[in-house]
């Protein structure tokens, strides 16, 4: 275990997402978030146990006032959307700087780049990091590029946390996926991505800076893997706990998969932690199908992969809040 030979702050802010249910079009996506306030409180005990004071504020207008009144050392950022939109999460970085505070998670630019899912395969097949063939959709009459090869899985480009991302996002014709897009692109006004769909095994990858730079891999191990089409679906990871989640993490180690991790992580502009989803087809060959800056950040009891998988691996909650605390006083200013 990496031990903590940093003084800890005296004060300490948490931002989370200022969340209403108007902000979002379906109860899906608002879901993901609703829970904030809740969450953020339960990330507060255990900074307190640290002995560290703690504020919690909501990311909205009202931000920079209070950060100027109450002059905290450093800001835990937890935002992950502004006024319901993910692509503006990068107005509270933007703020921070501004004040010149110390915050963690990643700055400006790499928040601007994970909230655009094509431009992340992009950067990473540039920087010869593997992803599955894909394409951007506008709309859902754009002609279908012919090299790729059913079945196709879309997602939405602006918006993590498996919103809708079901059953019913595999489509294996041509008319099912248009009738996929079509609904997509309406419902959210923006584009989808559609990429190929990986059969094979599933590996969640945690990066977490401290006195070093650490890679965590645990495999995603699912409870219905007769099924057609096996992942992990919005239902799985918001609608259920424990073994009705459908799956459950074990350890899991390759060389390999931890450069390609490292690399990611700088090439997508992150910093301090990030999570990303990679599957393993029966060649042996990865692909990178998701990657999160400032992931769902919380104890065990928050059902956050953050938590989970590093506890297979003897690091703690409380190990985690002190690495991350200590990475952003020491790397402060490093932040793009």
């Amino acid at each position: 275990m990496e031990e903590n030979v940093y003084k800890l702050p005296k004060k300490i802010a948490i931002t989370y997402s200022d969340v209403k249910r108007e902000y979002f079009p379906t109860e899906s996506q608002y879901v993901t978030e609703k829970g904030a306030k809740e969450d953020v409180l339960v990330i507060a005990s255990y900074v307190e146990r640290l002995g560290i004071k703690v504020n919690t504020y909501p990311g909205n207008s009202l931000l920079p006032e209070r950060i100027k009144k109450d002059k905290p050392d450093m800001v835990i950022n937890l935002v992950d959307s502004f006024e319901g939109n993910e692509y503006l999460a990068s107005v509270i970085p933007a703020t921070l700087e501004l004040l010149d505070m110390r915050y963690t998670g990643t700055g400006i630019l790499g928040m601007s780049l994970d909230t655009n899912k094509f431009m992340i395969r992009k950067l990473f097949v540039q920087a010869g990091i593997p992803t599955p063939a894909y394409q951007l959709f506008n709309s859902p009459i754009d002609l279908i590029d012919p090299t790729l090869r059913y079945p196709l899985i879309t997602k939405l480009n602006e918006i993590h946390g498996a919103v809708e991302i079901t059953k019913d996002s595999v489509s294996d014709r041509e008319k099912h996926l248009r009738e996929r897009l079509k609904f997509l692109i309406k419902t959210y006004d923006q584009p989808v991505l559609a990429e190929e769909f990986i059969v094979g095994r599933e590996i969640t990858c945690i990066l977490l800076e401290g006195l070093n730079r650490k890679v965590y891999m645990a495999e995603k191990v699912f409870h219905k893997p007769d099924e057609k089409y096996v992942f992990s679906t919005f239902e799985d990871q918001w609608m259920t706990e424990g073994d009705a989640s459908g799956f459950h993490y074990q350890k899991y180690d390759d060389p390999v998969l931890r450069a390609y991790v490292k690399r990611a992580f700088e090439v997508a502009k992150m910093a301090d932690y990030a999570k990303f989803d990679v599957r393993l087809d029966s060649s042996g060959r990865y692909y990178f199908i998701d990657s999160n800056c400032n992931p769902a950040f919380g104890p065990k009891e928050l059902d956050c992969a953050i938590s989970k998988i590093l506890d297979l691996y003897g690091v703690d909650f409380n190990e985690i809040l002190k690495r991350l605390i200590t990475n952003t006083l020491v790397g402060a200013g490093e932040k793009i």
